[in-house]
């Protein structure tokens, strides 16, 4: 009985891993719990960004992944000229703190004018979250690590039963 509630759970994992359109490779460790690593691709942390920030606004938003950063360029409307447009950009930066995702925005500005701070800050909480959504649907699951190479993004979880 213990071995089938096992086996379903680890089915179950493995589902909602696969439905949330993100790639999935899973293993189990020596010690029972399962190992999984996780990607997320240029264009779902595009869509991430875009729906985080949530500035109406901002009229294009270009998100390029390089070696172990995220570059982040946009255009934003005036808000008194809609004739005219300014450059935003910042780079993101992921980790891991406690087992779960962190995400920390740097030189954030509008041209070349520092954004505040409790906005960065905003952005940061909801970028890591809607991330960590897409890699892992588990309470039980813990962050790893993850990196970021100029293809996806790989994160690797451990989920204990």
């Amino acid at each position: 009985m213990k071995q089938n509630i096992k086996k379903l759970s680890v089915l179950a994992i493995i589902l909602m891993l696969t439905l949330s359109a993100c790639k999935a490779n899973v293993s189990r460790n020596n010690d029972g719990s399962l190992s999984v690593e996780t990607s997320v691709t240029q264009a779902q942390l595009q869509e991430i960004i875009s729906s985080s920030i949530a500035d109406p606004l901002i009229k294009s938003l270009t998100v390029t992944l390089q070696q172990g950063y995220v570059s982040v360029i946009g255009e934003r409307e005036r808000l008194n000229d809609a004739s005219k447009t300014d450059t935003m950009s910042f780079r993101l930066d992921l980790g891991v703190s406690n087992g779960e995702l962190t995400a920390s925005i740097s030189d954030a500005q509008i041209d070349g004018v520092s954004i505040e701070q409790n906005r960065v800050d905003h952005w940061n909480q909801t970028i890591a979250n809607r991330i960590a959504n897409i890699g892992s649907r588990n309470e039980n699951a813990q962050l790893q690590s993850v990196s970021i190479t100029p293809e996806q993004i790989l994160m690797t979880w451990t989920v204990v039963q």
